[in-house]
């Protein structure tokens, strides 16, 4: 396995490493579309992330199922041990993560018929497929829009109910599929349906850094980490653990942050103005608003929280406007400058 490059070590691109943080601290919000030039840094700071999180309690079986967890949340194994045994034994596993290519068939997404136990055994057995790995991890889809649409039918559903129903050869299965969903890609390449598109809670656009010092320190970077991995990633360990505790203190925090009838009431009225469909644009933008908050040690949420979050919780919710022709992070921030003041 290769060695990934660390995640404090990610220079500039301050917008997809906080959003991918906010997704880290809560799961809820519904993950990171990352769109932009080639190069800039997209799938190692995914990678790089989910190295440094915190491992977390598994049951030992295919599915890594939360031995804290409710019935509901369970494999229909787990929920059988813990009716005869009672609490279930767990063990500290690594936190997933799953690259789904663009060449992968259905059956390698969601599941399959086991086909050697079938024609050995003559067994009706259940494959899991990519999913059921990516289950309380992180799906990684480059190229996400470029993905064939009955993969993306697949993943709406799932990504909805937070679970994979499979039936077909004969077999009904259902396992719980939650997970961090992020998707990396070029817009010049072609547009993401609307409908996956929503699904994602935060939309990042990284560009190539233009400075000539950032993109010296850049190459200067990787060049050292390549040369030799593992002292590279010993350098950068004490860093990497900082962003490791303060993600953990964030989870911990974010049950108590509150957010205050102003800040709810600041957070329509933004969406109304820029003329959001439904309610997820709101949602999406208190939940990151509050995860952003435990992040920084705070509280409560407030008009600043919801100022520093809004472009990256709206940007790819906004209608195309023909009377307007400037981007959608240019009318979200403009919006943002008119209500609250720059």
């Amino acid at each position: 396995m290769s060695i990934p490059f660390p995640f404090s070590a990610v220079v500039a691109q301050e917008e997809m490493k906080r959003s991918l943080l906010i997704a880290a601290i809560d799961p809820s919000i519904g993950g990171v579309l990352v769109f932009g030039d080639r190069g800039t840094g997209k799938s190692t700071a995914i990678r790089g992330l989910a190295a440094l999180l915190p491992k977390m309690r598994a049951v030992d079986c295919t599915y890594n199922c939360d031995p804290e967890a409710g019935d509901d949340a369970l494999c229909a194994d787990c929920r059988a041990n813990r009716a005869k045994k009672g609490p279930l034994k767990s063990r500290q596993v690594p936190v997933p993560v799953v690259d789904l290519p663009l060449g992968a068939t259905e059956d390698r997404v969601i599941g399959a018929l086991d086909l050697e136990r079938a024609l050995t055994k003559g067994e009706k057995a259940f494959e899991p497929g990519l999913l059921a790995r990516a289950h309380r991890g992180f799906l990684y889809i480059d190229e996400v829009n470029l993905l064939e649409d009955h993969l993306v039918d697949s993943l709406l559903d799932v990504a909805a109910s937070g679970e994979n129903l499979v039936e077909r050869e004969g077999l009904s299965i259902r396992h719980p599929a939650r997970f961090v969903l992020v998707g990396s890609g070029n817009p010049e390449e072609g547009e993401l349906r609307p409908q996956l598109q929503d699904r994602f809670g935060l939309s990042v656009e990284v560009k190539t850094p233009q400075d000539l010092p950032t993109r010296i320190k850049v190459v200067r970077l990787r060049d050292e980490f390549e040369r030799d991995p593992t002292a590279f990633v010993v350098k950068w360990k004490s860093k990497d653990g900082k962003v490791r505790r303060s993600i953990e203190k964030a989870r911990a925090l974010l049950p108590t942050v509150s957010v205050p009838d102003a800040t709810l009431e600041d957070a329509g009225r933004l969406c109304i103005k820029l003329g959001t469909d439904g309610l997820r644009g709101e949602l999406t933008l208190i939940r990151a608003a509050r995860a952003l908050a435990a992040l920084l040690g705070d509280l409560e949420v407030t008009q600043s929280h919801l100022k520093s979050i809004a472009t990256s919780a709206l940007r790819h919710r906004l209608r195309r406007d023909p009377l307007d022709e400037s981007g959608s992070t240019s009318r979200v921030e403009r919006a943002v400058a008119e209500l609250f003041g720059a």
